[in-house]
C-alpha cells in the first residue's frame, strides 16, 4: 500500500511538473508573440503620429506613438498635392488589373496541375519548369530588354505582365484543390460535366479560401511594388505610388519646387509620413475582410508537396 501511494505521489508530482511546464511555455509564447507584435505595430503607430504632429515636435525628434499638436495639415498637404494623387491613381489601375490577372491564370493553372500524370501528361516536366524557373529566373537585364522589345515601357502592362503567374501561388493553389474530396468531381463527370464545367460549377467555388489568399498576396504585392515602376517608367507621371514614394523619401520630389510655397507650414517629416501612412490604408482595409480566408486556404494549400 505504501509503495501505492508513493507511486501515486510520484505520478500526482509528474502531471503537476508537466502542467506547470506547459503553462510556462504557453507564457513565454504569448510574451514572445507580444513582443513581436509590438515590433510590427510601433512603426505603424510612429509613422501615423509624426503624421497627425505639428511641424516643430517632428523635427524636434519629440513624436514617439502618440501626436503632438493634434493636426491635419500634412493630409491636406498630401491630398493637394497632384503628383500623389495621380499616383495613387496609377496603383490602384496596376493593382486592380494585376490582381484580376493574377488571380484568373492562377486559378487556371492550378486545376490541371492537380491531376495525375496519368490524366494530365507531362504533369510532372510541367511542375518541374514552374519549380526551376521560381528558383532561377532571368535576371534584371534580360527581363528589361524583354519588355522594352515587347514594347511595354511606359504602359501598365510593363507593371503586370512580367509577374502574371506567381508560381508560388500556383503550388499553392495546385495542393489545395488536391484537398479536395476526389468524389465530388468523379460524381459531376458521371452525371455528364466537363473538366472546364467542374472547374467553373465545382472546384472554383470550393476553391474561395485559397483564391482569397492569392488575391491577398497578389495586392499587397502590386501595391507595395516599386522597383519595377523606377525601372520601366521613364515618365515620372506614370509612377505607381510606392514609385513615388520612394522619390519622395530619396529628396527627390518632383514638385518640391512649384507648390513649395503652399507647404510652407508642413515639415518635411510630416509630409511624408501623411503620404507613407496614406499609402498603408488600402491594405490595412482590405486586410480584415480577406482575413477570414487567409489561414484556411495558407494551411490547406501547404499540406502536400
Amino acid at each position: 500500500m505504501k509503495q501505492t501511494a508513493a507511486a501515486d505521489r510520484t505520478n500526482g508530482f509528474a502531471i503537476a511538473s508537466r502542467m506547470n511546464a506547459g503553462r510556462l511555455f504557453t507564457c513565454v509564447n504569448y510574451l514572445f508573440l507580444a513582443c513581436a507584435g509590438a515590433l510590427c505595430v510601433f512603426p505603424v503607430l510612429h509613422i501615423l503620429a509624426v503624421s497627425l504632429s505639428s511641424a516643430g515636435p517632428a523635427a524636434a525628434n519629440r513624436v514617439v506613438v502618440w501626436p503632438v499638436d493634434f493636426t491635419f495639415q500634412a493630409y491636406a498637404a498630401v491630398f493637394s498635392r497632384a503628383p500623389f494623387i495621380t499616383s495613387f491613381g496609377v496603383s490602384i489601375e496596376r493593382t486592380v488589373v494585376g490582381v484580376a490577372v493574377n488571380a484568373a491564370l492562377t486559378a487556371l493553372m492550378g486545376y490541371p496541375l492537380s491531376k495525375t500524370a496519368k490524366e494530365l501528361p507531362g504533369r510532372n516536366l510541367y511542375v518541374w519548369l514552374l519549380v526551376f524557373v521560381m528558383l532561377f529566373n532571368a535576371g534584371l537585364v534580360p527581363t528589361y530588354m524583354l519588355v522594352k522589345n515587347l514594347h511595354l515601357l511606359n504602359t501598365l502592362w510593363a507593371l503586370v505582365l512580367p509577374g502574371a503567374v506567381p508560381i508560388f501561388s500556383v503550388i499553392l493553389v495546385m495542393n489545395f484543390i488536391k484537398m479536395l474530396p476526389k468524389e465530388i468531381e468523379e460524381a459531376a463527370f458521371i452525371d455528364g460535366a466537363s473538366y472546364w464545367m467542374c472547374w467553373r460549377r465545382l472546384i472554383l467555388p470550393l476553391s474561395k479560401p485559397v483564391i482569397a489568399t492569392i488575391v491577398l498576396f497578389s495586392f499587397v504585392g502590386h501595391w507595395n511594388s516599386w522597383y519595377d515602376g523606377l525601372i520601366y517608367m521613364n515618365d515620372s507621371k506614370l509612377y505607381p505610388l510606392q514609385t513615388y514614394l520612394y522619390t519622395v523619401i530619396q529628396n527627390q520630389d518632383i514638385t518640391s519646387l512649384d507648390q513649395a510655397a503652399s507647404y510652407a507650414e508642413v515639415n518635411g517629416v510630416t509630409l511624408q509620413s501623411a503620404q507613407i501612412f496614406s499609402g498603408m490604408v488600402p491594405i490595412l482595409l482590405m486586410y480584415p475582410f480577406l482575413q477570414k480566408y487567409f489561414t484556411k486556404g495558407i494551411v490547406l494549400g501547404a499540406v502536400k508537396g
